[in-house]
């Protein structure tokens, strides 16, 4: 099994960070990499919830994956996984306000990245490309949580609706 974790600093409340990350139809405007996304469950983001996602790896090919949320303490942490092709991941979100200090106000995004290869073909491969693979995952960590701040820096009103701060 490999492990990855990447966490970043952002610049706003854990409350407003969880509904764009559990927003699923929204997630194609903000993640960068994300060609398509479609919610397979009905209802809020929660326990149980499935989506598929397309998106363009680093080396220009398209893979889609199907999502179960296995987990969920809103608007702290959340747990999804996925039988990909030659892996079984699973991703655990966590969000830490920061309550003292400079930094109040900001919260500490946590992604946990847990891979393990799930055939022959994926043994093998995790075998021979292992660290490339962890570095590849961790740039794609990067990239999804430089989207997400980028997509939460926009001021949140007290109603909600970040288009009324426009």
């Amino acid at each position: 099994m490999s492990t990855v974790t990447v966490t970043r600093l952002l610049d706003a409340p854990a409350e407003h960070i969880w509904r764009v990350m559990t927003d699923l139809t929204e997630r194609i405007t903000w993640l960068s990499t994300v060609d398509e996304v479609r919610v397979l469950t009905p209802g809020r983001f929660g326990l149980g919830t499935i989506w598929c996602e397309s998106r363009t790896m680093p080396d220009g090919t398209c893979v889609t994956e199907e999502f179960h949320v296995d987990d969920c303490a809103a608007p702290h942490r959340f747990v999804a996984s996925s039988r990909g092709d030659g892996a079984d991941y699973r991703m655990t979100y966590t969000l830490t306000p920061v309550d003292a200090g400079r930094r109040r106000g900001r919260t500490a995004v946590t992604v946990v990245h847990d891979g393990a290869p799930n055939g022959p073909g994926g043994r093998f491969l995790a075998f021979v490309l292992g660290g490339l693979a962890a570095r590849t995952v961790e740039g794609a960590l990067r990239q999804d949580l430089a989207d997400l701040a980028l997509a939460v820096a926009t001021p949140v009103p007290a109603n909600g609706d970040p288009a009324a701060a426009a």
